[in-house]
């Protein structure tokens, strides 16, 4: 029989990998405001990178967002692939970008979407630096790569090709509504909302949803508290959280908004 400091040890190391176990798994991320200004700030010789969020939805099994910004004349990285999925929006500057060899300059409010082990590159080909999002993503159930080809593989959309509608409260750019290979439905928009206005009722649905303002100020209601957000800010907002947007600016706001599942 073991000796009771022996089985006392035992115990305790057990218990002490099962709690890291638990604490390395990725937890839901909490629906808010992440404040751009208030980012900690990582400084390479080439870039800047900003770690803005990281954790789980209900669709996603990891999800992380971070913005980067790259010196002129700069790559961050050399030319790679990986399993997960990776959506690219450009802040400020121009970026280009290469996905299985084509390459494409992405201006200001441009996007990319690369779906997993497609090889891609970023570089600043420009004279002033480029900031740029990155969400990378894994959905619970894994890849469908045979969906993500289905659904039309990697692509980018340009700002200035998206056609602008108008509408009572403003206007609206549709950039895409697909699957992907992690994704069975992603929706991306950009909406332009008049001065004053709510973008709609609170409200909830199931899949999570990012916005990202890109002009002006507005105030985020989630379950039921109001938070201020300005450019450059990301609004996380959880499966099932009630939320609405109000332009709190002079004149119109813009921002981004996407939905995942």
């Amino acid at each position: 029989m073991a000796s009771q400091p022996f089985t006392f040890a035992f115990a305790l190391i057990v218990g002490l990998t099962l709690s890291f176990s638990l604490f390395a798994q990725h937890q839901p991320i909490a629906s808010g405001v992440y404040v751009w200004k208030d980012l900690p700030v990582s400084k390479k010789a080439s870039v800047e990178q900003r770690q803005i969020l990281e954790g789980t939805t209900p669709a996603f099994k990891h999800l992380k967002v971070h913005a980067t910004t790259l010196k002129p004349q700069q790559a961050p990285h050399p030319s790679h692939k990986h399993s997960d999925e990776e959506l690219v929006i450009v802040k400020e500057g121009e970026l280009t970008v290469t996905i299985e060899g084509k390459t494409e300059t992405l201006e200001a409010g441009s996007i990319a979407l690369i779906m997993p082990d497609d090889e891609h590159g970023f570089e600043n080909k420009t004279n002033a630096p480029v900031t740029y999002y990155i969400m990378r993503y894994e959905a619970v159930e894994g890849a469908d790569l045979e969906r993500g080809k289905k659904a039309g593989g990697s692509f980018v959309v340009h700002w200035n090709q998206v056609e602008f509608k108008p509408h009572d409260k403003g206007g609206r750019r549709n950039f895409f509504d697909r699957a992907t290979a992690h994704a069975k439905r992603f929706e991306m928009h950009v909406t332009t909302l008049n001065e004053g206005l709510m973008s709609h009722p609170p409200h909830t649905h199931k899949a999570a949803e990012i916005l990202l303002l890109t002009h002006q100020q507005a105030e985020e209601s989630i379950d039921g508290k109001w938070l201020s957000s300005d450019v450059g800010d990301i609004i996380f907002l959880q499966s099932n959280v009630p939320h609405a947007l109000r332009n709190t600016s002079k004149g119109s706001c813009t921002y981004f908004a996407f939905q995942f599942e």
